[in-house]
C-alpha cells in the first residue's frame, strides 16, 4: 500500500483522531471526508451516503427499540421476578447462585439483545447477591457476570445480528434462529465450568425454595417469561418483521412493568428514555461513520482485493473460517465489537460468498467471535464495566474469567466446524441456504 495515497492518509487520520479521544464514528466520518478531498471526489458524497444509509434502511430502527425494551425491563420489577424464578430452579445446587447468574442471562437474552444492557442491568444485582456475606469472591462474581452477559446477543433477539444483516443482506429471522443452539452451547459450557469450580472451591449451597412455592413463583414471573415467546412467535409466524417485533418488545416490557406490576415511576420512565436515547445516539454515530467509510472502502475496491489475496492462498472454506476466527479474536482484544461488524466484516463477505459459505452460519460465527472479544483482555469492554460496578481489580477479574474464555473458544470451534449446530434450527423453519 502506498503510504502517501489518499486511503493511507485517511487511515492515519482516523487512527490519530481516535487516539486524541474523538469517538470512532466521528473519526471515521472526518477521515472519509479527508479521503474524498484528497482523491478529488465530491465531499458531499459523505452526507449522501450517510443520509441514504440511515434513512432508507428499515432494519436499523430495531436497534433503538431493542435498547428501549431492555431499559423498560430493568426499571420495572420484571428483573426481580425473573431472578426469583431462576433461583427456585437452580439455586438449590452447590454454586447455585452462580448457576442462577447464567440462567438469568439465558432468559434475558430473549429480551434485550445486548450484552452491555445485561451486564449493566442485572449484572449489578447479581454482583451484590453473590458477594453478600462473602459467599463468593468479588472478582469471581464480576468475571462470571461478564462472561454470562455474552450469551445475550447470541440467543435472539440480537443487536449485533441486526447489524450483520445490515452489511450482508442475510435474513434477520434466520440469523436469530441460528443463534439459539450456539447460545445454549455457550451457556452449557459456562455451567460446566461453574459446577467444576463449585466443588473444587466448596461454593455455598443456597437455601432451597420449597417445591410448593414453585407454581406461585412461576406464575408471578409468567408475564415476563412470555416476552420472548411473543417476540419470536411474532417473527417466525410471519405476523411481524423483526423491526416491528422490536417495537412490540418495548411496548410489552412497558405494559408489564407499568401496567401489570405497577413498578415504574415517571422519573424512572424518563430515565429509561434518556438512557436509551444516549445509547442509540452512540451506536447511531458509529453506524453513520461506518456507512461513509464503507463507501471509501468500496471506491478503493478493498473487498475485491482481499478476495483476490485470499484466493491466492487457496484457502478452503474451513481454512477461511479459521483465518477469520483468529483475526476477529485478535481484533476483539483492541477494537469495539460494533466497529468490527460494520468495518471489518464487510471486507470478508465477498470471499465468504465465493467460497460458498452460508451467510447465516458465517454471521453467527462472526457474532460469537465479537462477543468473546468483549471479555478478551486488554480491551474487554464487559470486563471494564464489571470492574467499575464491582470495584474489584481488573487483573483479578481477568484471571477468574480465563477458564470461561477457554470453554467459550472451544464452543466457538464446535459451531465453526459443525455448521449444523447453527443451521439445523433455521432449516427446520424452512431455510434453504
Amino acid at each position: 500500500m502506498n503510504l502517501t495515497s489518499p486511503f493511507s492518509i485517511s487511515l492515519v487520520a482516523i487512527t490519530a483522531l481516535a487516539f486524541l479521544g474523538l469517538p470512532i464514528g466521528h473519526a471515521m466520518i472526518a477521515g472519509s471526508i479527508l479521503y474524498l478531498l484528497l482523491a478529488g471526489l465530491d465531499m458531499g458524497t459523505a452526507a449522501e451516503q450517510l443520509l441514504n444509509g440511515m434513512y432508507s434502511n428499515y432494519v436499523i430502527l430495531s436497534v433503538p427499540l431493542f435498547i428501549l425494551a431492555a431499559e423498560f425491563m430493568n426499571i420495572g420489577s420484571m428483573t426481580d421476578r425473573l431472578m426469583a424464578f431462576c433461583n427456585a430452579l437452580v439455586g438449590r445446587f452447590r454454586g447455585g447462585l452462580a448457576q442462577v447468574n447464567i440462567l438469568q442471562s439465558i432468559i434475558f437474552a430473549g429480551m434485550s439483545g445486548s450484552a452491555i444492557a445485561d451486564a449493566a442491568g442485572t449484572g449489578r444485582m447479581m454482583q451484590a447477591m453473590m458477594t453478600r456475606d462473602g459467599r463468593y469472591p468479588g472478582s469471581y462474581a464480576a468475571a462470571l457476570t461478564a462472561v454470562s452477559s455474552v450469551i445475550g446477543p447470541i440467543i435472539p433477539p440480537s443487536i449485533p445480528m441486526v447489524l450483520y444483516a445490515l452489511v450482508s443482506d442475510a435474513s434477520i429471522g434466520f440469523l436469530f434462529l441460528g443463534g439459539v443452539i450456539p447460545g445454549l452451547l455457550m451457556a452449557l459450557s459456562q455451567m460446566m465450568i461453574v459446577a467444576i469450580t463449585a466443588r473444587r472451591k466448596n461454593f455455598p449451597v443456597e437455601k432451597p425454595v420449597p417445591l410448593r412455592k414453585l407454581p406461585r413463583i412461576t406464575w408471578e414471573a409468567f408475564p415476563s417469561l412470555m416476552m420472548p415467546v411473543v417476540l419470536l412467535g411474532g417473527i417466525y409466524s410471519g405476523v411481524m418483521t423483526p423491526t416491528e417485533a422490536a417495537a412490540v418488545a418495548a411496548g410489552y416490557a412497558l405494559l408489564i412493568s407499568a401496567g401489570l406490576y405497577r413498578s415504574v415511576s415517571w422519573r424512572e420512565f424518563y430515565k429509561a428514555l434518556a438512557v436509551s436515547a444516549r445509547t442509540t445516539a452512540s451506536i447511531g454515530m458509529l453506524i453513520a461513520g461506518a456507512l461513509v467509510f464503507n463507501y471509501v472502502i468500496t471506491v478503493e475496491n478493498i473487498p475485491e482485493g482481499v478476495k483476490a489475496l485470499l484466493a491466492s492462498w487457496d484457502l478452503s472454506p474451513v481454512g477461511f473460517l479459521i483465518f477469520v476466527n483468529v483475526l476477529l479474536l485478535l481484533l476483539g482484544c483492541v477494537l469495539e465489537g460494533t466497529a468490527i461488524l460494520l468495518i471489518v466484516v464487510p471486507v470478508f463477505i465477498p470471499t465468504a460468498q465465493a467460497l460458498g459459505i452460508d451467510f447465516v452460519h458465517f454471521g453467527v460465527v462472526v457474532v460469537v467471535n465479537i462477543m468473546i472479544g468483549l471479555i478478551t483482555p486488554p480491551y474487554g469492554l464487559l470486563l471494564f464495566i464489571m470492574a467499575n460496578i464491582s470495584g474489584e481489580p481488573l487483573r483479578e477479574i481477568v484471571r477468574d474469567s480465563l477458564p470461561f474464555l477457554v470453554a467459550m473458544i472451544v464452543a466457538l470451534a464446535i459451531m465453526t466446524f459443525v455448521p449444523e449446530t447453527v443451521l439445523w434450527l433455521p432449516r427446520l423453519f424452512g431455510y434453504q441456504g
